[in-house]
């Protein structure tokens, strides 16, 4: 399955990207071997992402996600997610940590 997914810290970065192999993806971004765009904004909760027979489904989808508005892709995540959990234990991954945040608790 191709799998067109949304990584997000709540209300902050969104990613959207396309892989075929999702969760070697999460491991890649977990452990900083993912994209440099992940690495630069910290983006590593798995928020939604969406299942296709074929990769060239999931391009299109990718490539109109990007073009919605900020608005209409947190409507989305939230329209199945509204608290915004971490979907990556769902796919058999450990939970990630809490990370101290820079400007307080």
């Amino acid at each position: 399955m191709r799998q067109p997914c949304v990584a997000s810290r709540r209300m902050g970065t969104l990613y959207i990207g396309v892989t075929s192999d999702l969760v070697r993806r999460l491991h890649q971004h977990r452990d900083g071997s993912g994209s440099d765009f992940v690495k630069t904004y910290g983006v590593h909760l798995l928020v939604r992402y969406e299942l296709f027979s074929d990769m060239p489904a999931a391009i299109a989808r990718e490539k109109q996600l990007k073009r919605w508005h900020r608005d209409w892709k947190i409507n989305l995540i939230e329209s199945n997610n509204p608290d915004w959990h971490d979907l990556a234990p769902t796919l058999g991954l450990e939970p990630l940590r809490q990370r101290a945040r820079k400007d307080g608790p």
